[in-house]
């Protein structure tokens, strides 16, 4: 059991050292000499703080024995000028060392918010390098709590750490070393020895404690990444009634959250009686030896209150060392959580010297590519296909074929297991991703927009553009005369998701965004398959009208969207079975044939549906 935690406490340990690694640089950056300036300042300031703040009992003992001749009546005229000076000087040694102090956090504030800022973009950035793999898996409410809690656990760090715990033990041995000078070493033995206990009490406990703190930020994730998922997810729960069901999973959560508080709490308390215990005893025995000195003479009524104040000095910061070093235990639990995500390795990085994708025509080339998402499944099988410059290619297929994830590997979100993609004869591995991603335009089905203005969103296509390409993207989108309409027009917020609008209008804002990027390759992913058919329509009118003269790609469900399509790439099971234009493929009878005429009855089975429905309202009326 003891090794077990023994090698518990190592492991924790050597987690802190770890995490103590990663910000090091933060705080000393590499060509920051304004900022490693600032450091070296801070810390010359703590020390002059310190030899300051232990001076101060020194001159109280020297005041006290000058006044104490004055209180028997012998030599009081010759003492009133003495105790004034050192009183004096008591007082400015007791404002230097406040004024150090404070200085010294002035000074190093610039260098605490900048490694706050920097470890906190630097998270946000290795977030958006890394994989899609890695963000469908991920829970986005933990992970954002993560970083949260991360940065603010810096910034308790700095505080706690550099300006009190690394103080606190610079004024013990001060300390310890001054009474050991003044008196003799059993005074400094004793002192030293009640610190030594009082810190292996918090240590202990405190480690012993830690897993209950972990429990609770697990928890709290977990509590956390359930209620964000529910409320991005409102019209779901509502559609089946489930809030009760909802409500059921949150409480688990905080069910559990609450536990392990409890457990926290009941812990912390034992923690302060034992820190509360060991101060006493050392106390006790200081004063006690302090006492019979002055009884035997060898000590005077100074000395005394000299001690009791270097042991009141000393206790009081040590009293707030457990609280302070739980801090830092919670600090560092937050910030292992931050750098965690740090080491995500990313699993799509640009080849060493990769190149920007060179300008061309946009041709796009698909050489007998193979891809699983997980080894024992593989999705495509040997897909080859050739888009020359300005033309259009679909690809349809059932669901499950394989056809989005041509998509996702055309943007590189994965890489494929065998064969090659060219785009302009360059393999999209050996180029840039920026670049790569720059050259193409993509109009998914289910377009998700930023909870801002439906300017922002369309401006997302190119920030920098001015408001007048904004509003020609509307306007070949077919949207500006609906922005409009609104009452707070291009400003009006679209709420989360965008599910202030429609579908359509999601929609034509997608296209607009797509238009104002001025992609030389276009990609529709499912780009009407979620719209009812007058909206389709509609939409596809744009979408004809946006791709002209550029490479299209449509990847599509619904095959009227594509008759016009030069060439029609059939996918079945991740394979190409069929090819050709639409005629050809219809005259084939094979499977894009068998398809269409299924998709053909159904639409007149619809009409059939509707127009029944109609004719009964009427009759109705009548």
């Amino acid at each position: 059991m003891r090794s077990l935690g023994q090698t518990t406490i190592r492991q924790g340990a050597r987690r802190d050292v770890g995490t103590l690694r990663t910000l090091l640089p933060y705080l000393w950056p590499a060509g920051q000499l304004e900022l490693r300036a600032r450091v070296v300042i801070a810390i010359v300031l703590l020390i002059a703080a310190k030899l300051a703040n232990v001076s101060v009992p020194i001159f109280y003992k020297q005041a006290v024995d000058s006044l104490a001749p004055a209180a028997g009546g012998n030599g009081a005229a010759l003492a009133v000028g003495v105790p004034i000076a050192i009183l004096v000087a008591y007082g400015t040694l007791r404002v230097l060392a406040l004024a150090f102090g404070e200085l010294r956090d002035a000074i190093f504030a610039k260098v605490a918010q900048r490694a706050i800022r920097q470890a906190g973009i630097r998270t946000f950035e290795h977030l958006h390098r890394l994989a899609l793999r890695f963000h469908l898996e991920r829970q986005t409410g933990g992970v954002s709590r993560a970083v949260q809690r991360g940065t603010r656990g810096i910034e308790s760090l700095l505080s706690y750490m550099l300006f009190n715990i690394l103080p606190t033990f610079v004024e013990i041995g001060m300390v310890c070393s001054i009474l050991w000078w003044l008196y003799d070493g059993w005074f400094a033995l004793v002192t030293f020895v009640t610190v030594v206990g009082y810190v292996a009490w918090t240590l202990t406990v405190t480690e012993w404690r830690t897993k209950f703190r972990r429990a609770m930020n697990d928890k709290d994730s977990e509590a956390s990444t359930k209620a964000v998922d529910s409320l991005l997810n409102f019209e779901t729960v509502k559609y089946f009634g489930n809030e009760a069901h909802e409500s059921r999973r949150y409480d688990d959560s905080l069910r559990a959250y609450e536990t392990a508080a409890v457990k926290s709490s009941v812990s912390l308390s034992l923690l302060n009686v034992g820190q509360a215990a060991v101060i006493s005893i050392g106390l006790t025995v200081v004063m006690a030896m302090a006492g019979y000195g002055v009884v035997g003479g060898t000590m005077t009524i100074g000395d005394f209150v000299l001690v009791n104040a270097y042991l009141l000095q000393l206790y009081m910061p040590l009293n707030f060392l457990g609280y302070v070093y739980r801090e830092i235990k919670q600090s560092l639990i937050d910030m292992e959580q931050m750098f965690a995500l740090l080491a995500e390795k990313m699993e799509i990085a640009d080849a060493p010297g990769a190149k920007p994708l060179a300008p061309a025509g946009g041709e796009i080339v698909f050489e007998n590519v193979t891809f699983g998402y997980d080894p024992r499944r593989q999705i495509l099988h040997g897909i080859s296909f050739s888009l020359p410059p300005g033309r259009t290619l679909a690809i349809v297929g059932p669901t499950g074929s394989g056809k989005s994830t041509i998509s996702r590997l055309l943007f590189r979100f994965y890489d494929i297991d065998g064969g090659r993609i060219l785009i302009d004869g360059q393999d999209i591995r050996e180029v840039t991703q920026h670049s790569l991603r720059a050259a193409i335009g993509i109009v998914p089905q289910d377009t998700v927009l930023f909870n801002d203005t439906i300017y922002y969103n369309i401006a997302y296509g190119r920030p920098s553009a001015s408001r007048e390409e904004v509003e020609e993207a509307a306007r070949l989108a077919r949207i500006h005369d609906f922005v409009k309409s609104l009452p707070d027009g291009y400003e009006s917020r679209v709420g989360e998701r965008g599910l202030k609008l429609s579908g359509g209008e999601k929609q034509r804002v997608a296209i607009a965004r797509t238009i104002l990027k001025r992609p030389r390759i276009l990609l529709f992913d499912e780009a009407t398959s979620a719209l009812d058919t007058h909206t389709e329509r509609e939409i596809q009118a744009s979408l004809d009208e946006v791709s002209a003269n550029r490479t299209t790609l449509i990847i599509a469900h619904r095959l009227s969207t594509v008759v016009h399509a030069d060439e029609i790439v059939v996918l079945d099971d991740g394979r190409i079975v069929e090819r050709g234009s639409h005629s050809a493929l219809l005259a084939k009878g094979g499977a894009y044939a068998a398809m269409w005429n299924r998709q053909q009855e159904a639409e007149r089975a619809q009409k059939t549906i509707e127009q029944a429905g109609a004719k009964s309202v009427v009759r109705a009326a009548e």
